[in-house]
């Protein structure tokens, strides 16, 4: 069988930690071949290698027979190789089509060709099902829509072998629909894909083959069809894990977040605002899910409540019975609430910073009694919480962006859990985590509902949303819609409240 890409005995070393040893892995045309396994495995890196991003390894790769080697990005792209990176690669301060062409400029008699680059990425993004403007700048649109400007861009490289690395970790289901559309398309015309995610779903839905590495290692390659979501957990995690979602009944308490009448108006001052006169309860011990699809305001419900748009809210927040002002973040982490957002490395972390230092971020004042920081202090709880994080990296003085995803997600909830929280709002906490991260992340959301918090739960994953929620609350245009009950919620009642369908008065009764 012709083979599109074959990489045979691949291994990496950062320094002396090495994170590749031996790693065999082929692409057939017309196959999407799915890399799986838990952060840190090695897959990114692989692909990186794949990409030309790292030209200093040991092994041997084949292009359509031919050994290659590349030194860069521009090698591999000559040879039909296209990335989708997990970290965006877009210039927020240009716009959509000379970011979708960048280094890649149309010339015209030494002159740059914008009609034809627009045109072009005009034609991209209809291909996408997207209405988004070429001339917008990439930083004014959500982070969906820059996702799939990524994607628009990979495509315009014509290329045999695509590789998606969290390709969906920021889209919505239309757009994922949209995708794999487009990813059978490409199929039908004899592409390979590489796709690595961590929602088994997705896996089963596209997959041909699937190869696991683990730890850097070769673990195994089978067809899709052969190999079991149970075999696959424990080829990923060299364990089996009896329940995906460990979510215990909770006992709610008192209330312990009182929302009332809450608007969040639209900046630029538009007609209709992100939240329009939202009110809700979550008890103490409770997980609320906040259903929605892009633009339905729940993202910036919990920025506004945190104080991220300062005074510009309105509206009654209480917090154990007591109004907590909505002023700005500061105040809103000594009132007892903390906000992860969905971006991790852009409003989460501080890349270039150290472990510690990003871990104690938000709890600055517990360390700096009288104004003066006590470092030791300061390294002795950041330790102690991360250790029952479970976090791995070699030392905490590392830079947090060498850590995995997976790793970088537990810094940004101990982050949080070390200001003591009251109330948790968690938006996409499993977003680019792997299988065996994310139920630990379960597992501590039990821990921490049974400790009292009361969490406000964002995630696009339905079969997350509602196994792990008490309760869930629909939003669509800024209202809410549906208030379904553990027992009540549905992927279809949420799916019709989230496209308006009001089920308010069904539901509660």
């Amino acid at each position: 069988m012709e083979i599109l890409l074959g990489m045979k005995n691949i291994s990496k070393s950062f320094g002396p930690v090495e994170v590749l040893k031996d790693v065999c892995f082929d692409l057939r045309p017309g196959e999407v071949h799915i890399l799986a396994g838990e952060n840190g495995a090695g897959k990114s890196t692989l692909m990186k290698i794949v990409g030309g991003v790292y030209p200093d390894y040991t092994g041997t790769i084949e292009v359509k027979g031919r050994p290659v080697r590349f030194r860069s990005v521009l090698d591999a792209a000559a040879a039909g190789i296209a990335v989708i990176h997990q970290e965006l690669s877009l210039v927020g301060s240009m716009s959509v089509y000379e970011n979708i062409f960048l280094g890649r400029e149309v010339h015209r008699k030494g002159w740059v060709c914008h009609v034809r680059m627009r045109s072009s990425a005009r034609s991209l993004l209809e291909e996408l099902g997207l209405s988004i403007r070429v001339d917008e700048p990439v930083d004014r649109l959500p982070i969906g829509q820059q996702q799939m400007v990524e994607i628009a861009k990979a495509l315009s490289y014509n290329a045999d072998i695509l590789v998606m690395d969290e390709p969906t970790s920021a889209l919505t289901e239309p757009e994922v629909r949209k995708l794999f559309d487009i990813i059978a398309r490409l199929k039908q015309k004899g592409c390979g894909i590489i796709y690595i995610t961590h929602k088994m779903e997705e896996i089963y839905q596209i997959a041909d083959r699937i190869t696991v590495l683990r730890d850097g290692r070769y673990i195994g390659t089978e067809e899709a069809a052969k190999l079991s979501s149970d075999r696959l957990v424990q080829w990923m995690v060299g364990r089996e894990i009896q329940q995906h979602f460990p979510r215990h009944q909770s006992q709610p308490g008192p209330v312990r977040l009182e929302v009332s009448d809450f608007t969040v108006p639209e900046p630029a001052g538009g007609p209709i605002p992100w939240v329009n006169r939202v009110s809700f309860t979550v008890h103490a011990g409770e997980i609320v899910g906040l259903a929605g699809l892009q633009g339905s305001g729940n993202s910036h419900l919990l920025h506004g409540l945190f104080g991220s748009y300062g005074r510009r809210v309105s509206g009654t927040v209480r917090i154990d019975g007591q109004v907590m002002p909505v002023i700005n973040p500061a105040q809103s982490i000594r009132s007892g609430l903390a906000l992860l957002t969905n971006d991790r490395k852009t409003t989460g972390l501080i890349l270039g910073r150290d472990i510690i230092e990003n871990a104690s971020l938000a709890s600055l004042r517990r360390f700096s009694p009288g104004g003066w920081m006590r470092p030791r202090l300061e390294t002795e709880t950041v330790s102690r919480t991360l250790q029952r994080l479970r976090l791995k990296a070699d030392r905490l003085t590392l830079p947090v962006e060498a850590l995995s995803g997976g790793n970088q997600q537990k810094v940004v909830l101990a982050k949080w859990i070390q200001t003591d929280p009251k109330v948790l709002l968690l938006d996409e906490p499993t977003r680019g985590v792997d299988v065996g991260a994310k139920h630990e992340i379960y597992q501590w959301m039990n821990e921490w509902t049974k400790a009292g918090i009361a969490i406000v739960l964002i995630t696009s994953e339905m079969p997350e949303l509602l196994a792990m929620s008490d309760r869930i609350l629909v939003m669509h245009r800024g209202c809410i819609t549906a208030h379904l009950t553990r027992q009540q919620a549905t992927q279809e009642k949420i799916l019709q409240a989230a496209l308006g369908q009001t089920l308010l008065e069904r539901t509660i009764s």
